[in-house]
């Protein structure tokens, strides 16, 4: 097996022949059509990109990981900061306050036989790391403290194995007496209460240490209890016992720690010491659960059973989980640099660890239903990586729309976001809509669509009394006026009031998606929300214009907020863009959501080709996408941008979107250890990678697919439901991209002029192949060979306010 390793700043692909002092302890060999020899979980952390760097199974619920005090959001970046615990909880790629990072353990030598020689909190302990220890594969996380401590970590579903050599410790030359600590804390310093019982006397068999706190979620509502069995082994022990803030002793056994005084933060957690020199690593078995510390400790004598650890069997176990979830792809590169083929492969990876399958440690309720968490949030999930699964996994997407549903079951609503079994914030519109929208109109199968139908109209029709975790807001303006107000007036439901202009536009999307829904459910509804689906030219203005920096950009009609009694507000177009500042949830927020007017005003993807009319025809639409994308409007790395490089389809040139996609790929998507142009979002940059580079991008709740020349020589997918492989290939393919744009195309051996395709290209297993030129062609240009909007399958009706 060929890993990463971190060195010097770089990633390096490394094989690994033979046990040495800075790669995995166990031998592997290397295997040249290994697909997992292109993994490098360490891509995105740095910069910003929060990815989860450690070991974790596909869709795990459990994710071992060393902790830093620096860019800690995922738990590990390679950012240079210091490592302050290990610990079996983790979220990917989110932004905002770090989330889970529970319970973490941290091993150390101490200087002397005073217990109390030892560093317990988190400032006292943070300990550098070398660089060039660090082993990042799937399954297998490695890295060796600056004083030598060697750690290694694997996972299981719902339990972790780590294991701490102490030979090489420079602190005791390997014969001083080893200490494991425990910290009732997670990364974010949001426990509530916690308490924690060590049972591990000295030369005992037993070294057991557990417990459970009460913690706040990231981005969400409430609070989550979470519950950890801790079990020791590889050494004799000396004593035990618990530690609060900066001092230890061995009685009592038992703690239990609120916030403390005046809400200041108790540190607190248990700790195991063994006599010295241990010869081999002392292990750590962590078993977790949601449900009780029993139900945690019985997943770990489950899943990791002892009392000697396989630890090698488990890697082997979660690497082989992971080849067969990649197995549905295969490339043909072409000549492509092996940069390429990493970033690709690392992408797929990514998108499969969240969200994470929670099934069986539900906190709230009983179900034969999947269970799923971690939906942080869809407002980036249904964009791209909801429905990248849809393709290479649609099993998993099926259980993952069902466990949606069930949530709307027991709780009422869709949720929009969800971390950490807790309810979270809403970004925007009812995005879950969306999700099941999408997935019924590629045919995902054994989901219950009346369920679905009834979920989503509930989000249309009622209002929350806390929109601001579910449901929609403001629906009474929304039904009696057709848009939401600036400075709505709403004593119907309470939420964030603002983002009256993304709200609009979003809540249109998700009437549009409820329409497609209900016309294929046969619903009578089909008209009323096909109609809402058109309230977003309410807030069109077409007379507004934009400056930059007191220069007028030259282009006119944007959205602008509306107050109730229909006269018009005002947003710089510019702001909320990245030549203005970012607009968040609750610091700033404003009427558009993470993005300005200039970047909304493409946001209406039912209906481009409106679009395209009120903005002056295509050739205009077409120099207005250039200039937001060459002026520094345009943030790549967030998601409502991404449906914007490949909107030139619609005006006939197919062109324009595969030369878009070129810039940004390799410049800002890329495998090096920075190489994302913001946070991953629970894989949704990774899924534009990947849409970008096989060649065919969604515009999810539709069954389109955008067409441009994959970055390979060809790509193809194998259904795992229909057992179909479907293959896009390149004609005069040339791996320094020269020849980027189509010059005709063959569909099963027929000639095809649409520069777009269905989801049944995928399932029933066709071969589109593209002849490539160096120039822009007549393929794919004309009227009917681009995707449909609402107005033009309409005739071109116009929805009136």
């Amino acid at each position: 097996m060929v890993g990463f390793r971190y060195l010097n700043g770089l990633a390096f692909l490394c094989a690994t022949f033979s046990l040495a002092a800075s790669s995995s302890r166990f031998a592997r060999h290397a295997n040249a059509s290994d697909v997992l020899e292109y993994v490098n979980p360490l891509i995105g952390s740095q910069a910003g990109g929060n990815v989860f760097a450690g070991a974790t199974l596909p869709y795990g619920m459990v994710k071992a990981s060393p902790d830093v005090n620096g860019e800690n959001t995922g738990g590990f970046s390679t950012d240079g900061s210091q490592i302050t615990g290990f610990s079996a909880l983790h979220d990917s790629g989110t932004g905002g306050n770090p989330s889970l990072g529970n319970f973490p353990i941290f091993p150390q030598v101490c200087s002397s036989g005073d217990i109390n020689t030892c560093s317990f909190p988190i400032r006292a302990r943070a300990t550098n790391y070398t660089t060039d220890s660090i082993i990042s594969e799937p399954g297998h996380f490695g890295v060796t403290l600056e004083n030598g401590i060697k750690t290694d970590m694997t996972v299981s579903e719902h339990a972790a194995l780590f294991e701490f050599n102490f030979e090489g410790s420079t602190a005791s030359n390997g014969t001083a007496d080893p200490v494991i600590m425990l910290d009732l804390t997670d990364l974010w310093a949001s426990r509530q209460n916690a308490s924690i019982s060590v049972d591990a006397k000295e030369g005992a068999e037993v070294r057991r240490i557990k417990g459970n706190g009460t913690f706040l979620p990231s981005f969400g509502a409430g609070s989550y209890v979470a519950y950890f069995c801790l079990d020791l082994g590889g050494g004799t022990v000396k004593d035990s016992g618990v530690w609060v803030n900066n001092r230890a002793g061995t009685e009592p056994k038992d703690l239990y720690v609120t916030r403390g005084f005046n809400l200041f933060y108790l540190e607190a957690g248990g700790w195991v010491r063994f006599k010295g020199p241990v010869s081999g690593p002392i292990s750590a078995r962590m078993g977790i659960s949601f449900i009780s510390t029993d139900q945690a400790c019985q997943n770990a004598e489950d899943e990791i059973p002892g009392p000697k650890y396989d630890f090698e069997g488990l890697v082997r176990k979660a690497q082989d989980g992971w080849r067969r979830k990649l197995s549905p792809i295969s490339i043909e590169a072409g000549g492509v640099n092996d940069s390429m083929l990493v970033s690709f492969w690392s992408a797929v990876y990514r998108t499969m660890i969240s969200p994470q399958d929670y099934t069986g440690e539900n906190p709230h309720w009983t179900s034969s239903e999947p269970y799923f968490d971690s939906f942080y949030c869809l407002w980036d999930m249904w964009r791209v990586q909801l429905p990248f699964l849809t393709i290479v996994d649609p099993v998993q997407q099926s259980r993952i729309v069902r466990s949606l549903l069930d949530i709307y079951k027991h709780r009422g609503w869709l949720p929009d976001c969800s971390m950490s079994t807790c309810k979270g914030w809403t970004q925007g519109g009812s995005d879950a809509d969306n999700v099941l929208v999408d997935a019924y109109v590629k045919n995902l199968t054994g989901i219950d669509w009346d369920i679905a139908y009834e979920a989503i109209v509930n989000d249309a029709e009622n209002e929350s009394l806390e929109w601001s975790i579910e449901g929609r807001g403001g629906l009474a303006s929304w039904k009696r006026l057709n848009y939401i107000p600036y400075l709505d007036f709403d004593p119907n439901g309470f939420g964030t009031n603002s983002r009256s202009i993304s709200r609009t536009l979003e809540y249109s999307y998700n009437d549009f998606n409820l329409a497609t829904l209900a016309k294929g459910l046969g619903k009578d509804t089909y008209a009323k929300y096909l109609a809402r689906a058109g309230n977003w030219q309410n807030l069109f203005k077409a007379d507004q214009t934009s400056a930059i920096n007191g220069i007028d950009t030259g282009f006119t009609g944007f959205f602008q907020p509306k107050y109730l009694n229909g006269t018009w507000g005002y947003q710089d177009p510019i702001s909320c863009s990245p030549l203005a500042g970012f607009c968040s949830l609750t610091s700033n927020p404003s009427e558009t959501f993470e993005s300005s007017a200039w970047e909304y005003m493409f946001f209406v993807p039912h209906d481009i080709a409106e679009i395209i009319e009120l903005l002056g025809g295509e050739e205009t639409f077409l120099e207005r996408l250039d200039f937001f994308h060459t002026s520094g409007l345009a943030d790549i790395g967030n998601e409502p941008v991404f449906l914007t490089v490949y909107m030139p389809h619609y005006a006939g040139r197919p062109g324009l979107s595969a030369k878009r996609a070129h810039y940004y790929i390799p410049s800002r998507f890329n495998s090096s250890l920075a190489g994302l142009p913001g946070n991953d979002d629970s894989g949704a940059m990774a899924s534009f990678t990947l849409f970008s580079t096989i060649g065919l991008f969604p515009n999810p709740g539709q069954n389109v697919y955008f067409i441009i020349p994959p970055f390979f020589e060809s790509v193809s997918i194998t259904s795992p439901v229909t057992k179909r492989t479907a293959t896009i290939r390149n004609v005069n393919f040339d791996a320094t991209y020269k020849n980027i744009y189509v010059q005709s195309a063959k569909l099963n051996g027929e000639e095809y002029r649409k520069n777009w395709i269905g989801h049944e290209f995928f399932t029933n297993g066709w071969t589109l192949e593209l002849v490539l030129g160096s120039e822009e062609s007549a393929w794919g240009t004309g009227v009917g060979d681009r995707p449909l909007s609402v107005s033009d399958a309409t005739g071109k009706i116009k929805y009136m306010a």
